[in-house]
């Protein structure tokens, strides 16, 4: 895929830029994410993340805390 990418970007660096992004995408598509909401959250607290925290942003770790957030939120109410 990174090949076909590269094809129609133009230049390596936008490709592989341009291939993560695909990833991110169809990692978020796969646990049945919406891209739109995922990429809005986790791009406004991106600037406030550090190397410890990073990781809480990935499609998986998103989803769960999510998950985790609406089970108290119903426990509470």
């Amino acid at each position: 895929m990174l090949y076909v990418t590269l094809t129609f970007i133009g230049a390596a660096e936008a490709g592989k830029k341009t291939a993560i992004l695909y990833t991110i995408l169809e990692s978020c598509r796969r646990r049945g994410i919406d891209p739109l909401a995922y990429l809005h959250d986790v791009l406004t607290r991106l600037p406030l993340a550090t190397n410890h925290t990073v990781h809480k942003l990935t499609p998986e770790n998103w989803a769960k805390e999510r998950a985790a957030s609406r089970k108290q939120y119903a426990a509470a109410a």
